[in-house]
């Protein structure tokens, strides 16, 4: 199969700039950045600070899947306990103590690299004003969640949001919900690419599987706010003959608080590597989501994942869910809901429900989506007929 973003070279250096660290759970930023810098120069993915025992602030680097990581460490001691983020590593946000400091020093790499006037895409809307002191050629905004409404977001960064939804040279939105809030701020250029799958790769899910003693009920993602713990306990005494494996790390909720049961199991973190064959352990697929602020306007791209490994899908009623894979997805309120529908879709026919999902996994694959999206980026600079440069958004 040819590649979509071959014969698409852009001279340009790529610079992102991410709330997500390359390293941690692969998702939208790492599907759609390790495709797009196959066209570039080079592409750099900048990272949120981390508090570290440095003297005085300094840029670290690491080469990595195609990419260059990029992350600044600032003094441990010169920051308070208020300003550190909730989260990884002790992650400090783009707007706390260091953003000059980044600007500088990033403005300093990029010129020794010689990469003048970057095309800069922006994840965390708190790094507007770095994207904006990279003199960018482009500024993208690609919108994948509403940051403003998860726990722990830091102050300022709804007003960040919609001033990088006006400022920026194009906007992406991953969801249909995401798509509606930013275009009620801003009504023009603004595209709609909700995430996508790498098909190929989750499908080694089904010749991985194997039969094991007891059916097995799955989630794989992070555990954070977003999902219903009560419904996960709910679920796991519904089920006794059944093992739930809630795969992923743990983020701004307390391990200490996690519901406990027999059949209840976190094996932690998974590499995108290995998510194939842990899929291929699961009867049903999960998607307990809490039905909250955080998850107002998501738009889980696990679906798709669990779908292309060939596994029923049991869910709650989350919207662009609901919207989008109402018909091939089961939708269920709560404990004794989940546990009757994981019994019931692990009874049925695997054939009706892949050729429902055939066509929603055709039209979603990660390379044709950042195709299109590159192609976006290059059309918006193309020479007019006159000989100019059309710069609308």
């Amino acid at each position: 199969m040819s590649d979509p973003l071959e014969g698409t070279d852009d001279p340009t250096h790529l610079v992102v700039l991410s709330h997500l660290r390359w390293n941690w759970v692969w998702q939208r930023p790492q599907h759609l950045v390790s495709r797009l810098a196959r066209t570039r120069a080079r592409t750099w993915f900048v990272e949120e600070a981390v508090a570290a025992p440095v003297p005085e602030p300094r840029l670290g680097t690491e080469e990595r899947d195609g990419v260059t990581r990029v992350w600044l460490e600032v003094p441990r001691d010169a920051v308070p306990d208020r300003q550190r983020y909730v989260g990884m590593d002790e992650l400090l946000v783009f707007g706390a103590p260091g953003t000059e400091p980044y600007a500088r020093l990033l403005r300093g790499l990029l010129g020794e690299a010689g990469a003048a006037e970057p095309d800069v895409w922006l994840y965390s809307p708190m790094a507007l004003d770095i994207a904006q002191a990279l003199r960018p050629r482009q500024l993208i905004y690609d919108v994948m969640d509403d940051l403003a409404s998860f726990k722990d977001a830091p102050a300022g960064m709804r007003l960040r949001a919609r001033r990088a939804l006006t400022e920026a040279d194009l906007v992406f939105a991953g969801g249909r919900s995401l798509y509606r809030s930013a275009a009620a701020v801003r009504p023009h250029g603004i595209h709609l690419f909700p995430s996508g799958v790498e098909s190929a790769h989750y499908a080694r899910a089904r010749a991985l599987r194997r039969p094991h003693p007891r059916p097995t009920a799955g989630y794989v993602g992070v555990v954070d706010e977003r999902l219903d713990l009560d419904l996960v306990a709910g679920l796991a005494a519904a089920l006794p003959d059944w093992d739930v494996r809630i795969v992923g790390p743990v983020s701004k909720v307390d391990p200490a608080c996690l519901p406990q049961a027999p059949n209840l199991h976190y094996p932690g973190w998974a590499a995108y590597d290995d998510l194939p064959e842990v899929m291929a352990g699961f009867d049903v697929a999960l998607m307990p989501f809490a039905l909250n602020e955080a998850t107002r306007s998501i738009s889980p791209t696990k679906t798709l994942e669990y779908l292309a490994a060939g596994l029923p899908v049991v869910s709650t009623r989350i919207a662009d869910v609901v919207a989008d894979f109402g018909e091939v997805v089961h939708l269920a309120d709560d404990a004794a809901g989940f546990a009757a529908a994981c019994r019931e879709v692990a009874a049925q026919s695997r054939g009706a429900r892949d050729r429902k999902a055939a066509p929603l996994l055709a039209r979603q694959e990660w390379d044709a989506i950042a195709a299109a999206m590159a192609a976006l980026l290059r059309d918006r600079l193309a020479p007019t007929a006159g000989g100019r440069q059309d710069l609308s958004a």
